[in-house]
């Protein structure tokens, strides 16, 4: 029987017709996703110029059929193309919309819970020191005033009020965020040197 010397290494097989089948339709579901990305994104990926007019033209083509088959030239292209860095700006691209997301049912909580609630004036005001308490108390005022009314359908009407309350909360709690990422990017100001010395 012979045997095989310790420092003998198989060939690396090819990859099966399932694996590369696979490997393909992530190419086109990223592809899928790139589409997806706003034309100021794509204009700033590294890509080659087949592929970003690929993605400009399946963005003009209106039929299914074109853009399923547009979609799949996509992928082929892909294929020529490092898929990493695709990857990581679909991925920063997702994320900052979940934030956005974040933050306006953020602002749509505390709009709904200044409206209904007499202590969540209090809660804020304990959170947010800096607020202009006199604006807000007028912005709840006609906010509240508008929701006592009632539509033809029996629910509380949301008028101009509501909207100005919820653009309202949505500033300050952007703006209390800034100025939370701002202070934590400060060095301690505070730190005794003498401590050092």
């Amino acid at each position: 029987m012979r045997q095989e010397p310790d420092d003998f290494e198989p060939f690396d097989e090819p990859p099966s017709k399932s694996e590369l089948k696979r490997q393909m339709q992530a190419l086109q579901v990223l592809g899928q996703e790139l589409t997806e990305l706003p034309a100021s994104r794509i204009k700033a990926l590294d890509i080659p110029e087949s592929l970003r007019d690929a993605l400009k033209e399946y963005e003009r083509t209106r039929s299914h059929e074109g853009r399923r088959r547009q979609l799949q030239f996509i992928g082929k292209l892909m294929r020529q193309t490092d898929p990493a860095p695709l990857r990581e700006a679909v991925a920063a691209y997702k994320l900052g919309s979940a934030k956005e997301t974040l933050a306006l049912h953020e602002a749509e909580h505390w709009r709904d819970r200044l409206m209904s609630d007499d202590n969540a004036l209090t809660i804020w005001l304990q959170a947010h020191p800096s607020t202009d308490v006199q604006h807000l108390r007028s912005l709840l005022r006609s906010a509240r005033k508008d929701a006592q009314q009632l539509t033809e359908a029996g629910m509380p009407r949301h008028g101009k009020a509501y909207r100005e309350l919820f653009q309202w909360v949505k500033a300050a709690l952007n703006s209390a965020k800034a100025a939370n990422a701002d202070s934590d990017a400060e060095p301690d100001a505070d730190t005794d040197e003498d401590e050092y010395l």
